[in-house]
């Protein structure tokens, strides 16, 4: 009963607001590869021009909150896109759990009814933009910004440029585009992140570039050090040591990411058609280490923000429990829990307190772990799940009956199993990349990796319908 009111109160809050609500339309007529691209390229320069842009009034803090986040939400400290897609994730993650859930129930295969769950992730959205951008001005920026009036034109600003990020988002998504925004802001960030650590040419603290490569060009023209110092750099600088780190998990993720268990199918509508139903050995994707760094990130910002309020001398026994700082640098945690669920990153760090190290990563581990087994059950993933969609698909599997209860024993005896070990694999991925320093955070890099192998599936699968489109046609594209 409830299950039915949440959703039949969801499609009449949908009916009164969307005349109301401002839409991306689609083309009139699909557009070619090449001009998608064209949109994709100028939403991206949108985007990276207003993550240059610095807030009106915002005296960046002297320390930065949503560091440990920054890579998943695609944002830049003190410019418009402080929040990046932070809102826009964090809402779709919502409904899409509620979903999975069941407490919404929508039938995807009803054009309409996907079309009132996107409008209601809209709403959700908006409401989410709102909430974060009044959260955050006020606590982050306001101690420093005496005149409520700047406060409020702060707090407009961030909710403006969110609003315009959704809209780039949509504007992808609905056929301008390819993907979608999200992807392609989060592969931006981490790609710039990894580019600054191999050609920067600006000095860092040891008199070198920051760049790998002009790094290793200096070094060569003075001729100073022994072959250590050009291998490791301490102060968490890029090395070629990090640089050999980074193509062996890139390897690593591009192997994992083809292993996979291929179940032969055959269509009940399309007669002689067969094809193989594959269960990846990453069947969770990144969605679970997505979650476990949202909820860190989180943990961390609540520390940070009690120690900063509560405790900023350390010397709270209670709150000393969550949260210790360095108080020459605030964005050092010292002591707590929080230091424990923060990464210590580079093998200088690490070597200080390995069991730090050794501790975070097995706390990886166990985290993304959890979330992947709760992600396949909550997000529709499961076997009893997959089995329905592929009955729904007007598929099945030879030598099974066509009904739910043989397919899905099947799927259990691989899915459970995948999941877990998947989860395992990305966690010790992200966790040790992050200890070792890897260009681009070790969240970064499989973030990376994910959307451009999605990427690649979505080009090849756009030269198909190209050459056959009979073939995309079934393969249900429009």
């Amino acid at each position: 009963m409830a299950e039915g009111t949440a959703t039949a109160l969801i499609r009449k809050m949908v009916l009164v607001a969307e005349p109301y609500l401002p839409q991306v339309p689609k083309p009139k007529k699909k557009l070619s590869l090449q001009t998608r691209l064209l949109w994709c390229g100028l939403a991206l320069l949108i985007y990276m021009v207003m993550a240059q842009t610095p807030l009106f009034g915002a005296t960046v803090p002297e320390f930065d909150f949503l560091a440990f986040a920054r890579v998943i939400f695609a944002s830049q400290q003190g410019t418009l896109v402080e929040l990046g897609i932070g809102p826009i994730v964090t809402a779709g993650l919502l409904m899409q759990l509620l979903r999975g859930s069941e407490i919404l129930k929508f039938d995807f295969k009803k054009p309409e009814e996907r079309g009132i769950f996107q409008t209601a992730t809209k709403m959700v959205s908006y409401v989410v933009i709102v909430v974060e951008s009044s959260i955050y001005g006020i606590a982050v920026y306001g101690p420093g910004i005496a005149d409520p009036s700047v406060l409020y034109i702060l707090i407009g600003q961030l909710m403006a440029s969110s609003i315009i990020i959704m809209f780039l988002d949509e504007l992808i998504q609905k056929g301008w585009g390819l993907g979608s925004g999200i992807s392609l802001f989060i592969m931006a960030g981490v790609a710039q992140q990894i580019l600054w650590s191999l050609f920067s040419p600006l000095p860092a603290g040891d008199g070198f570039a920051v760049g790998i490569f002009p790094f290793i060009g200096q070094w060569a023209s003075v001729g100073m050090g022994n072959f250590e110092d050009i291998f490791f750099r301490y102060n968490q600088l890029p090395s070629i040591f990090g640089l050999l780190l980074t193509g062996g998990v890139l390897l690593i993720l591009v192997y994992t990411q083809g292993m996979k268990i291929e179940i032969p199918i055959v269509s009940t509508k399309y007669r002689g058609f067969s094809a193989t139903y594959p269960i990846k050995l990453m069947y969770v994707s990144n969605i679970p280490v997505i979650l476990a760094s949202a909820l860190t990130a989180n943990a961390i910002f609540i520390g940070q923000m009690f120690w900063s309020n509560f405790n900023p001398r350390n010397d709270n026994i209670f709150l000393n429990v969550l949260a210790q700082f360095d108080l020459t640098n605030p964005s050092t945690p010292i002591g707590g829990i929080v230091y424990y669920i923060t990464p210590p990153r580079g093998l200088d760090i690490a070597a200080l307190d390995p069991m730090r190290a050794v501790g975070y990563v097995l706390f990886m581990i166990g985290i993304v772990v959890v979330f992947g087994k709760l992600w396949v059950e909550l997000g529709g993933l499961s076997p009893k799940s997959a089995a329905k969609n592929l009955l729904d698909a007007d598929v099945q599997i030879p030598g099974f009956r066509r009904s739910n209860q043989p397919i899905e024993v099947l799927l259990n005896k691989y899915i459970p199993s995948v999941t877990i070990i998947g989860s395992m694999i990305l966690g010790a991925l992200a966790g040790a990349s992050d200890v070792l320093g890897v260009f681009g955070s070790g969240i970064g890099i499989l973030l990376m990796v994910d959307i451009l192998i999605n990427y690649y599936n979505q080009l090849v699968r756009e030269q198909v319908e190209v050459v056959m489109p009979r073939l995309g046609a079934l393969l249900g594209r429009k």
